[in-house]
């Protein structure tokens, strides 16, 4: 799309300022104006349309869209795992979502893929394979399989969930492989999770030192280290190691979530993956028995989330959806939005979002100079939050400059 100019829209601009009727002109790429242009370009008219920012999802899993015990017992293709992952990146956009924080499954060739514009997608920001330590949270092997079959699983430059490491050394090493391989930030687990296979909720994974160790490593190059992580022991240890977001947090505390405000740590709540998971255990791979560990974390979130704002914690937001059900990812907001208000949901879901991810000002602001990441709702998500969970209501998705989804 060349200089455009998208006219008649209420714009809510993500800095959480009420809605206001402008016009937004476009140029290579790049917000130039808001406001009222006699420059020549193309006139896109808006009129009756809501427009936000693109949609930012700091928590997905692009490569975990197959079901999960099919896809890591050999059931599946390379081809058919290819076409899940794409598909489930065509459908991000098609939600709003024009930038992702990929939080563990894909390896570097779908970045790559998606980047150059050979497959549909979102803006995507990788860790490449989660770090483990052996036995612990991100393992789906059986349980005779000796760990280093383990990456016999992956598919190099398609997919890799997780790389397993019994030591400090082990995780430098595996560490320095994640970032080798095109990973942008790390994640490691340093509690049990929700969707195990060998361990519990209350588990503790990698000892302070360890993390550290990761934390090291991403500080050397200018990035940072997130956690996956359920309870407040495993918190503590991440945050006194260096870290600098958590995600879930599910069991959060007044005392970590007062730690975690002082170091400036963020947390990413994760309800849509929960949501999920109670509607249809089996349609994303796993075994019923994974209810039983789902069952409660909905409240257990809920009152985290309050608790780590009454702190003065930055939240952002993100979906962990998993399988082959990714199309509704903009539930996230709209189950955000039940819990504090659309506007507070919105703006987690783009500029504290960008904040998080390291893009502040870049995405996730309808602003001069910012990226041309634009979403026009069919009617005001600010008094019907539910319009974000359905994609087609998003009828026009623009990302960098360039009409990706057009309904009108």
């Amino acid at each position: 799309m060349g200089p455009a100019h998208v006219v008649g829209a209420a714009v809510i601009d993500g800095t959480g300022r009420d809605p206001r009727r402008l016009d937004i002109s476009v140029e290579k790429g790049r917000i130039t104006r808001l406001g009222a242009s006699s420059a020549h370009g193309e006139r896109l008219d808006a009129g009756g349309l809501t427009m936000t920012p693109g949609l930012i999802d700091a928590h997905v899993h692009l490569g975990l869209s197959s079901p999960i015990r099919t896809h890591f017992s050999f059931g599946m293709s390379a081809a058919e795992i290819a076409a899940d992952i794409f598909a489930t990146a065509g459908a991000a956009l098609d939600a709003g979502f024009t930038t992702v924080r990929d939080t563990g499954g894909i390896d570097g060739g779908v970045v790559t893929a998606i980047a150059r514009g050979k497959v549909r997608g979102p803006r995507v920001l990788s860790c490449g394979p989660v770090q483990c330590q052996i036995g612990g949270h991100g393992y789906y092997g059986a349980e005779w399989e000796p760990t280093e079959l383990w990456s016999s699983h992956h598919i190099p430059g398609l997919c890799a969930l997780s790389m397993m490491a019994g030591n400090a050394d082990e995780l430098r090493h595996n560490v320095r492989e994640a970032f080798r391989r095109g990973a942008s930030f790390l994640k490691l687990c340093v509690t049990g999770g929700v969707v195990g296979a060998h361990d519990r909720l209350t588990d503790t994974q990698f000892t302070v030192e360890e993390i550290a160790v990761a934390v090291q490593e991403a500080a050397a190059r200018n990035t940072y280290v997130t956690v996956h992580a359920h309870n407040n022991d495993g918190i503590r240890n991440a945050v006194e190691a260096g870290v600098r977001c958590v995600e879930h947090g599910t069991s959060l505390d007044e005392s970590a979530a007062a730690l975690m405000a002082a170091r400036e740590v963020a947390l990413v709540p994760t309800f849509a993956v929960i949501e999920q998971l109670l509607r249809d255990t089996a349609g994303a791979g796993l075994a019923e028995s994974t209810r039983d560990r789902v069952e409660g974390a909905r409240e257990r979130m809920t009152t985290a989330l309050a608790v780590a704002k009454h702190a003065g914690v930055r939240v952002g937001l993100g979906s962990d959806l998993i399988g082959p059900a990714q199309e509704r990812r903009g539930e996230e907001l709209s189950l955000r939005a039940a819990l504090e208000t659309p506007m507070e949901a919105l703006v987690a879901a783009t500029r504290t979002n960008a904040g998080i991810l390291g893009l502040s000002g870049r995405v996730g602001v309808i602003a001069p100079g910012a990226q041309a990441d634009l979403v026009l709702w069919n009617g005001d998500p600010l008094e019907d939050p539910e319009l974000f969970s359905d994609p087609t209501n998003a009828v026009l998705v623009i990302q960098a400059g360039q009409i990706v989804k057009d309904l009108r």
